[in-house]
């Protein structure tokens, strides 16, 4: 028995030890961030001036079933302040539904306009997203190759400015920051925010500052097509099919361009069963490219700096697993460390790695020279909402946890896209949409019992007296629960 409380014991330090790490990690890309905002001062963004003299561009937009959003998305494209004879749309269309039809109504509406313009289809989705950028890369004259998904909506001067950044010869991409279009409709909106702003400062400049790796992050950017042809092309091996292709670029040589201060608005998930679709494709996504990418960053010329932070970019989605380790086995830890021949108090460590995670968090939802508004309302969103993010976070390292699990192990499944339902103002609404099929899995019933788990936790520490993991526990019982019930009530079985 003494061995076993040994063993839970270390891999329970284990577990927080990696935390620990990756979150110092994560607050050095905090360091160079604030330098480089501290050494750089804000420029006005660089325009692509000239008409006939402009590079021609293909713009890509690879869509699937979007019956509420792709109208939008087409109109939104064509208010482009680019001549329009230096651009083509392909609309790289997957659908089964009436989305089809509406693509075509549009496709023939802008071509009567003078508009170069076009539906490409093809018989089966092989390789869904990547298999349908690939496919239509034969199709495409452009120089230069921009992608939206179809809850995008760029602004008028995207590819003017975007554009003007391929100035140097090694610059492949050029990558915008995502805005939010709907953060305020919801929770879950609001928390979502509070983490892609995050990437979209901290880690994305920090990377560029640190001269470490980036990534195009899928939609609202643009390709050099040489790049792409260069890196081996688009490869539907992996559900982030992005990110794999950022890897292959840089390690080629290629530079990664990105424009923090230039936004492209996007509409968030506003319901917990796209959110947790987009959850699974990120993380599995992530640990598929972990591995096969990652013997190829340790052969590469690299410098081991830029190794390091290009493996824990890698394995970012691989936290999740650690913090589910760290959360079940400390219940048990409640009644082992007494029993323990050494004192447990050097666990405090931890505490450092929330206090980068807080710093890192206030930085980009609080700090960033993006943010507008009166600070202290901005201070007092962050303390109240920061809690609740970590809760929730914790609730999905369950199901984020058998998406990277399922990334390791090779085990295939389909690219299953977050539906958009045109969400923007408070007033909208996805409760009679399309899209919304969902069963009930063994995930969801485990992390309903996980948030009675730690319910218990909390109730024994409490009357035992034993504060150590109190807050801890509750947390993750919130956020369980949360999860667990925002599920069922977002959940519609289709008939």
């Amino acid at each position: 028995m003494t061995f076993l409380y040994y063993f839970i014991f270390g891999v329970y330090s284990l577990a927080l030890g990696y935390i620990t790490l990756y979150c110092v990690m994560q607050f050095h890309l905090l360091y160079h961030y604030k330098k480089y905002h501290y050494t750089h001062k804000a420029a006005a963004f660089r325009k692509a001036e000239g008409g006939d003299s402009l590079p021609f561009v293909t713009i890509q937009l690879p869509v699937f079933n979007e019956l509420y959003v792709v109208e939008r998305l087409i109109d939104n494209i064509l208010l482009f302040d680019y001549p329009k004879d230096r651009y083509e749309i392909h609309i790289l269309d997957d659908s089964t539904d009436e989305t089809v039809d509406i693509v075509a109504k549009k496709v023939a509406e802008y071509k009567a306009l003078g508009f170069q313009i076009q539906q490409i289809q093809r018989a089966d989705r092989k390789g869904f997203k990547a298999g349908a950028l690939k496919d239509a890369m034969p199709y495409a004259k452009g120089e230069f190759i921009a992608i939206f998904d179809a809850d995008f909506l760029p602004r008028p001067d995207f590819l003017r400015t975007t554009i003007a950044y391929f100035d140097q010869p090694e610059v492949g991409v050029v990558q915008t920051r995502w805005e939010h279009i709907n953060q305020d409709y919801s929770l879950i909106t609001r928390l979502q925010a509070m983490q892609l702003n995050v990437h979209f400062t901290v880690e994305q400049q920090g990377r560029r500052a640190g001269n470490y790796m980036l990534q195009f992050n899928g939609t609202a950017g643009v390709w050099r097509r040489t790049t792409i042809e260069d890196a081996g092309g688009w490869e539907a091996d992996t559900l982030t099919e992005d990110l794999d292709l950022s890897i292959r670029a840089q390690l080629k040589g290629w530079r990664i361009v990105y424009l923090e201060k230039f936004g492209s608005p996007a509409e968030l998930p506003s319901e917990m069963i796209g959110l947790r679709s987009q959850q699974f494709r990120w993380m599995k996504g992530g640990a598929e490219t972990a591995r096969k990418m990652l013997p190829t960053v340790w052969r590469s010329a690299l410098s081991t700096g830029q190794k390091i932070h290009a493996t824990l970019h890698l394995l970012a989605s691989t936290i999740f697993v650690f913090i589910f380790i760290a959360g079940v086995l400390s219940v048990p830890l409640l009644f082992i460390l007494p029993k323990l021949s050494f004192d447990a108090g050097w666990l405090s460590y931890a505490l450092i790695g929330m206090l980068s995670v807080l710093a890192i968090y206030y930085v980009a939802n609080v700090q960033a020279e993006l943010k507008t508004g009166p600070w202290i309302k901005r201070l007092l969103k962050f303390i109240l909402l920061f809690p609740v993010f970590l809760s929730l976070s914790m609730g999905l390292s369950l199901h984020n946890s058998v998406a990277v699990v399922q990334g390791y192990l090779g085990r295939k499944s389909p690219f299953v896209r977050t539906p958009k339902f045109n969400i923007q103002g408070l007033t909208d609404t996805f409760q009679k949409t399309k899209y919304r099929g969902a069963k009930i899995s063994w995930v969801n019933i485990c992390e309903g019992l996980l948030a009675l788990y730690f319910g218990w936790a909390v109730i024994v520490a409490i009357q035992s007296q034993n504060l150590h993991f109190v807050l801890f526990h509750l947390l993750l019982g919130l956020g369980f629960g949360s999860i667990f019930y925002f599920t069922l009530l977002h959940m519609r079985v289709k008939h």
